[in-house]
């Protein structure tokens, strides 16, 4: 989802927000991320590993922004909402193959 062009401006001159677009991006791999606490710490208590988020493979060229807000189509997280933090690495091309790789991205679950 990507929030749209301003329809206009408020009484004080700033911009409105315009409407959520919606698009699909088909082809993409979605893989839990992971952050492991400093050993001995209190988030280390009854766990090693704490999921924070996602890292999504999107095809060559996806156009992702750090704006953007995603929803992944699967079982384990459908309905939630994540938004995208940082910059999208592309890949560029391979050296061997001079294939295009995917563009990686971050995104955590939105909460409230």
């Amino acid at each position: 989802m990507r929030t749209g062009e301003s329809p206009g401006r408020d009484p004080r001159g700033q911009p409105l927000p315009g409407p959520d677009e919606s698009f699909d991006v088909p082809g993409c791999v979605v893989a839990p991320r992971a952050e492991t606490p400093p050993v001995g710490g209190p988030e280390q208590t009854g766990r090693d590993t704490v999921i924070v988020g996602i890292t999504v493979y999107a095809p060559p060229g996806t156009d992702v922004r750090t704006t953007d807000r995603i929803q992944v189509d699967g079982e384990r997280y459908e309905d939630v909402l994540f938004e995208v933090t940082g910059e999208p690495g592309d890949w560029g091309h391979s050296p061997f193959t001079g294939t295009r790789g995917p563009v990686q991205f971050a995104a955590d679950r939105v909460t409230g």
